[in-house]
């Protein structure tokens, strides 16, 4: 699964912010970490993952269908930054597909592994949950006041639709 080279790059994400050093260790040995190539897929837009990603090098594009083989990129992830973590949690299907962007190293956490945590280290699964609800309402503010932004220029530029 993980080895000691592992601890770093996840001690450098948003997913381990507020954790202990001792705690980070113990999120990296249930870690697995793996490179990606080029446009590879990490997760398909509508299928189930119980992966929690972590970026620890590289950047993954946040892909929506649009039919006919082709697709939109609504966002780009990079180096520390959470994929999947929403799926992670709810176990529902995912809403977008995740592709790589040039070569990307993720680790991921598998949600069984991490429940597995609970017993011996409950404040840590504690914390990485917090992280996760944090990051998620940082992408809701920052999907906000882009919303906000756009409907200011289509009411100010008298756009017909």
């Amino acid at each position: 699964m993980s080895t000691g080279h592992d601890f770093a790059p996840l001690r450098h994400s948003s997913l381990t912010a507020s954790l202990t050093d001792e705690q980070v260790e113990a999120l990296a040995h249930i870690a697995c970490c793996r490179r990606l190539a080029d446009q590879e897929i990490l997760i398909r837009e509508g299928n189930i993952d119980n992966s929690l990603h972590v970026i620890t090098e590289g950047a993954i594009a946040v892909t929506r269908d649009v039919g006919r083989g082709e697709y939109t990129t609504i966002h780009v992830l990079r180096t520390g930054d959470m994929a999947g973590e929403m799926g992670f949690i709810s176990g529902q299907p995912h809403t977008a597909t995740l592709r790589s962007l040039g070569r990307t190293e993720i680790c991921s956490v598998e949600r069984d592994a991490f429940e597995s945590l609970l017993i011996e280290h409950p404040w840590l699964v504690y914390r990485v949950m917090q992280n996760i609800v944090r990051v998620s309402q940082d992408i809701l503010r920052r999907m906000n006041a882009q919303h906000v932004e756009l409907t200011k220029y289509v009411s100010r530029s008298h756009a017909l639709f």
